[in-house]
């Protein structure tokens, strides 16, 4: 999340809507939005874990949710996921989304 909050504007005027959504309790992810100076909205997927089982990262035995990063284009639809480690790296979203917008 600190890749996303300190690289913010390099998606700004791409139509663009960065936000977070944890498997962490609201409380929770309102502390960790101040840790990092979060400017994005942070959702909370706590209660039901439905978003993190819908879009496939809930690791169910764990009760937690594997990172990944989601590009979702005007339409609705899905144009570029990242997994793991490389969920934290901005540069496959913003080149995503640069993709997107010269459609």
């Amino acid at each position: 999340m600190t890749a996303y909050q300190s690289g913010i504007a390099k998606f700004d005027g791409m139509d663009a809507q960065v936000f977070g959504v944890s498997t962490d309790n609201t409380p929770s992810l309102g502390v960790f939005a101040k840790q990092v100076g979060a400017s994005f909205p942070m959702l909370s997927d706590f209660a039901k874990r439905s978003v993190a089982k819908t879009y496939g990262v809930l690791m169910e035995e764990r009760g937690i949710a594997n990172r990944a990063t989601f590009v979702v284009d005007m339409d609705g639809k899905i144009a570029h996921i990242e997994e793991g480690s490389s969920a934290i790296d901005i540069s496959g979203a913003e080149m995503a989304c640069s993709r997107i917008r010269k459609k």
